[in-house]
């Protein structure tokens, strides 16, 4: 068994005064403070830092600035899914017996270094570079032409997209740490720049800046809660969406999902809320379908009606999601855990779902090619 005993979070936003170190250790020492222990391990999640940052050996560089030389530490990729990944990584460490306690840090650095293009190509390393990206396809492009398939084969129009975001902005108002704190209006929505047809610029997560850690120990001796990590269910799609059978399904999230129950031995209805990767509003449709939340092309009924709500049967990104909390892209897995962590603990200021004591995170690399779920419990 690997519990979550302590955690520490950044706001997410444009950090025009903070670069990469001060983020990591920001997040780092105060999961540190709320543990109040040492950890004799640290696996650090990014995406970009060599692409935008100029700066690869995280784990060094981390540990390096933390005061922990000598601690050993690793750096762990997997696109969007990187933070699922480093803690995949610890929970390995800890059940071989190679460490006891770990330190997870998830951070990205987006801003500063780049213009708005350099950006978006850097996040198109997560699609196949050669069969998609060189022709001149980008992440947000492959998104556009699975929201309009979906549209085609649902029936489907731009303002049933509207309800995803909504709720999202809505929820992050309340959440201390998320990005965009501030509520939508459909008009404005109906009204936002086209990004690549049919995406809008608020269909899509923002460009982000943050840091996320939670400590990770063989024994619940968190001060300030514990959560057992019931289970991880993994798994993977092909890279390239061309090669897929379908734009609407998402076989991996199915698989994931699938494994993550059968090895915590609970049935999905025992999941009290829902952190999803909603880089997109139609990713963030198509995976609430694929958790079985609603059927096929029926995903926006189920957020226009309210049963994606924090009150809601199935609350769903109860803190603003990607959307709306924002997508520090190698950070954000752990900012899932992390909240997940908070909210089965009881600690989700302002974002608190009344009476949560099992979560599901799950964490996606492209276009759901890589898929990581984590089943979380508090005790």
């Amino acid at each position: 068994m690997v519990y979550i005993v302590g955690v520490g979070l950044t706001p997410v936003g444009n950090h025009w005064s903070k670069s990469l170190r001060h983020l990591a250790v920001e997040a780092s020492v105060k999961a540190l403070e709320d543990y109040g222990k040492d950890v004799d391990y640290v696996v650090v999640s990014n995406m970009l830092s060599g692409v935008i940052n100029g700066q690869e050996n995280l784990g060094s560089y981390v540990v390096s600035h933390l005061g922990k030389i000598g601690t050993p530490a690793i750096k762990v990729e997997a696109a969007g899914a990187s933070g699922a990944a480093a803690s995949v990584v610890a929970q390995g460490l800890i059940s071989s017996g190679m460490a006891e306690r770990v330190l997870v840090v998830g951070v990205e650095k987006m801003t500063d270094y780049t213009s708005l293009e350099d950006t978006t190509s850097a996040l198109s390393t997560a699609i196949d570079s050669e069969y998609e990206g060189f022709p001149g396809g980008t992440l947000d492009a492959m998104h556009a032409l699975v929201m309009r398939e979906y549209m085609k084969k649902y029936g489907v129009n731009r303002e049933d997209f509207s309800y995803f975001p909504l709720l999202m902005h809505k929820n992050a108002v309340d959440t201390p740490h998320a990005q965009l704190r501030f509520k939508l209006k459909p008009e404005s929505y109906m009204r936002s720049p086209m990004i690549a047809e049919p995406i809008t610029l608020l269909d899509l997560a923002p460009v982000s800046d943050g840091a996320a850690a939670i400590v990770l120990s063989k024994e619940p001796d968190g001060p300030n809660g514990n959560a057992e990590i019931l289970s991880v269910g993994h798994a993977t799609d092909t890279i390239a969406i061309y090669r897929r059978e379908s734009l609407t399904e998402m076989p991996a999230i199915r698989a994931a999902f699938s494994e993550a129950l059968e090895r915590a031995n609970i049935e999905r209805g025992s999941i009290d809320l829902y952190n999803i990767h909603d880089y997109s509003s139609v990713l963030g449709y198509i995976t609430t379908e694929e958790l079985g939340l609603a059927e096929r092309g029926k995903a926006p009924e189920l957020f226009k009606n309210g049963g994606a709500d924090r009150d809601g049967p199935t609350p769903v990104n109860p803190e603003g999601g990607l959307k709306a909390r924002g997508n520090p892209v190698g950070a954000t897995g752990v900012y899932q855990i992390a909240e997940a962590f908070l909210q089965v603990t009881g600690r989700a200021e302002g974002a608190q779902v009344e009476g949560a004591k099992t979560a599901l995170t799950l964490s996606a690399g492209g276009l759901a090619s890589n898929v990581i779920i984590h089943l979380i419990r508090g005790v």
